[in-house]
């Protein structure tokens, strides 16, 4: 469980630096690797109570991590 938990974060920071290198958010660096982090932290803790998985827990990482993305800034974004 340890080193899955480590793995989510690692994914989730690679999606948020690359989600902004790439210029699909603009948020700022730092933001976007928070916002991925906490996203893959929520779900992963949602995912061990209530045993919800897209698959592998590098796949359940990418996807939640792009669905924090997708939900965060545009919804306090005007």
């Amino acid at each position: 469980m340890f080193f899955t938990f480590f793995g989510t974060v690692v994914i989730a920071g690679i999606i948020g630096y690359a989600s902004e290198r790439s210029g699909f958010t603009r948020n700022g660096y730092i933001p976007s690797i928070i916002i991925c982090v906490g996203g893959a932290f929520l779900f992963f803790m949602v995912s061990r109570m209530f045993q919800i998985s897209f698959g592998s827990p590098g796949l359940n990482a990418i996807i939640s991590s792009i669905g924090s993305l997708i939900i965060v800034p545009t919804h306090f974004r005007k």
